[in-house]
This record gives C-alpha cells, sequence and structure tokens, in this order.
C-alpha cells in the first residue's frame, strides 16, 4: 500500500486531547489540597496520609489503617446528555456512584481518578464531563488526582462516550461499619434522593421513549417547588433536563454522622443503587435480622411515578430497579435516631424514620401474613440479611 495513513486520519486527534487538558485542568486544580503529592510526568496520583490523626469519631489517631476502594460508572444516563448536549452533570453521577459506596464502609474518601472513552475528543465537551467529575469531588471534599481520555474511533461513534471512575479512602479498622454492627431494634433512617441518580436508566428511556415524549418536552410535573422535584431545576424544565439532576453525594453528611455518639450512633449505610432500597438494605444485614421499611413514611416523587404510569412497569419491577425517593439509608441506634435526622437537615437532606431492623422471628410474629416473594435477600452474591419494603 503506498498511501501513508497517519494517527489522525484513523481517528485519534492527539492535539484535541492535549487542549481537552488544558481545559479541564482549572476545574481540576480546585479539588487539590495540601495531603496531594506531586507526581512525575502526571502518569499517577499521589496523596500523603502521614498526618490523617483524628479521624477517628473519637478522636484518637488512626493505629489500623484500612483503605477502601470502589468503581462504577453512570450507566446509560450518559445517552440522555448526548442527546441532548448537556455534559455537565454526569460527572457528578461518577462521583456520587464511588464515594457513596466507600461512605456505606465509614471511610473517608481521600481520591478519585476518573476515565472517558469516546468516539471523537471534543475538547470542549470533555471539559464539561471534567468540570462535573470536580464538582462532585469538592462535593465529597476528594482530591481529582487524575484521570485518562482515550479516544475509540470505530468502536465508538463520534458523539458517543462512557465514563468510569475509581475512589480510594481510608479507614481505621475499629471504626469500620458494617453488619456486624447492627443489632435488632435499630431505626433505618431515610435520606431523600435528588432523583433517579445513576440506575435503571435503560428501563427509563425505554418508558419514555415508548411514550413518545421527546426529551425537549417541557415537563412542569418535575420542575422547582413541585413534590419531587429539584431546586436545580426551573419551574418548567424540559425532560432531558429533569432526567440528567445528578446523583446525591452524601458522604460528608455520612462521615458527620458516623461521628455522632463518638462513633456509636451509626451501625451501617446502605448506598440505594441497582437493586432498589430492599436488595441494597439486605446486603449490609446480618443473618437473622428483617429490615423493614415502611412506604407509608414517604410519598414517591413525581419522576418515578411518571415512569411507572407511562410504563405501566410492575411494582415488584419498579421496586427491583429505581431507588423511589431514598438514595441512602442509616441503620441505627434508636437512641441517636432524632440526632441523626438533625445532622441531615444541616447538609439540606430530607431524612425520616422509615422503618426498623427486626430479629427474624419478631418479623414473622408481627408480620404473619406477609408475602414471601417480598422479602429480598441473597442480592449481589452477599450471604446476610433479608429486607422487605410493606
Amino acid at each position: 500500500m503506498s498511501e501513508k495513513i497517519t494517527y489522525a486520519e484513523a481517528g485519534v486527534d492527539i492535539e484535541a486531547g492535549d487542549r481537552a487538558v488544558e481545559l479541564m485542568k482549572e476545574s481540576v486544580s480546585a479539588t487539590l489540597n495540601s495531603k496531594v503529592v506531586e507526581a512525575a510526568g502526571g502518569f499517577a496520583g499521589l496523596i500523603d496520609i502521614s498526618d490523617l490523626s483524628g479521624i477517628r469519631p473519637n478522636g484518637q489517631p488512626i493505629t489500623h489503617p484500612v483503605l477502601s476502594t470502589s468503581t462504577d460508572g453512570c450507566g446509560t444516563k450518559v445517552a440522555i446528555a448526548q442527546a441532548i448536549d448537556k455534559h455537565d452533570t454526569v460527572g457528578q453521577d461518577l462521583v456520587g456512584m464511588v464515594v457513596d459506596d466507600i461512605a456505606v464502609t465509614g471511610a473517608k474518601p481521600l481520591m478519585m481518578t476518573d476515565y472517558i472513552a469516546t468516539g471523537k475528543v471534543y475538547p470542549e465537551r470533555i471539559a464539561d464531563i471534567v468540570r462535573g467529575v470536580a464538582e462532585g469531588c469538592k462535593l465529597a471534599d476528594t482530591a481529582l488526582v487524575g484521570g485518562e481520555t482515550a479516544e475509540h474511533p470505530g468502536l465508538l461513534k463520534e458523539d458517543e462516550y462512557d465514563v468510569a471512575g475509581a475512589a480510594t479512602g481510608i479507614i481505621d479498622y475499629e471504626d469500620l461499619l458494617g453488619p456486624d454492627r447492627v443489632n435488632s431494634g435499630d431505626t433505618l433512617i431515610a435520606i431523600s434522593s435528588s432523583g433517579l441518580h445513576s440506575n435503571g436508566f435503560s428501563l427509563v428511556r425505554k418508558v419514555f421513549s415508548s411514550a413518545g415524549w421527546d426529551y425537549s418536552k417541557i415537563v412542569p410535573e418535575l420542575g422547582s417547588g413541585v413534590q419531587g422535584g429539584s431546586n436545580n431545576l426551573s419551574e418548567n424544565p424540559t425532560l432531558g433536563e429533569a432526567l440528567l439532576v445528578p446523583t446525591r453525594i452524601y458522604s460528608k453528611c455520612c462521615l458527620d454522622m458516623a461521628k455522632i455518639g463518638l462513633g456509636e450512633a451509626v451501625n451501617t449505610f446502605s448506598h440505594v443503587t441497582g437493586g432498589g432500597i430492599a436488595s441494597n438494605l439486605a446486603r449490609v444485614l446480618p443473618q437473622g435480622v428483617v429490615g423493614v421499611v415502611d412506604k407509608s413514611t414517604w410519598e414517591i416523587p413525581n419522576v418515578f411515578k411518571m415512569v411507572s404510569e407511562l410504563g405501566q412497569v410492575p411494582l415488584d419491577d419498579l421496586e427491583k430497579t429505581l431507588n423511589l425517593g431514598i438514595g441512602m439509608i442509616a441503620v441505627v441506634d434508636k437512641k441517636y435516631a432524632n440526632d441523626c435526622i438533625s445532622l441531615c437537615k444541616k447538609f439540606n437532606f430530607n431524612a425520616w424514620t422509615c422503618g426498623s431492623v427486626l430479629a427474624q422471628s419478631d418479623f414473622e410474629n408481627q408480620y404473619s401474613g406477609y408475602d414471601q416473594n417480598r422479602l429480598v435477600s441473597g442480592t449481589k452474591g452477599v450471604s446476610g440479611g433479608s429486607a422487605i419494603l410493606i
């Protein structure tokens, strides 16, 4: 073959990638703190953990440090961002999905990295995505210490991209939250979601597509001031804008809650992601107990009702897919329940008592006529307790 082929002609534009890095520098720098160590050539992110004394709820220095890590993406929600050409919020979704998983253990997220794969690098678009990641990292008090943008022509279309990320946190072994701390009689505290967060969008997109709804459709039912709406939206948002409300980031609130009562208040958290409320709650409970969530304690926000009604989605399927308005559940010692709820209000999160943890025998006595098919256990490969929505 006599014709010369360059990398650019193959579809990869190195100069565009460098331009994207320049555009995102300012937003990334805003997440860095005094613990970040400069790494040679930017090949890796470094953070100094030598003086993280006082991180324990009782104020004592860490003696048995444990690292906690999580990795995730934000699913097919990115398809909506691409459809309406709005890319500055999915980065916050990405951060929420990983740092809030870390917060479940009680660990403080220290640093995060991101990865963006795209068919074609449009520098301004990449910078918008990273700007959202940086905003999420600031909300979580986490340093964005690195990332990668990869151009994949022929694998992804020019306007397509996907995002993923990973975060690392730290905690003292003595302070780890988890099923071993949970007791029958504990109180379940629900912390409201900001909307759909980043799960179930294959269902959500299918429902609105089948109903013939365009993302430009005005939906005042989801606007600000309306039950189920978001303060980040106008009174008359488009469907696309409403669906892109970013995942709420709970990590700072969770970490502060874990300090209540010198660390005695919170026994564990459940981050309500894919699988819905009962599935994720069951994962953090020990065998022999049932987490009972009372659905009468809150009104399901409008966006979930809309998905249910438009798609005639069966209740079981809805409950196994979406968060229904609860993004995080704290399993707490009941004597600290009011303190925990009050703390959430300081973060402008709506929180309420949504149920309790019962011994299996007490549950069967109290709810003798329950539908056994609604009792959830053994999800995500975790052999733990059970949970049910009643």
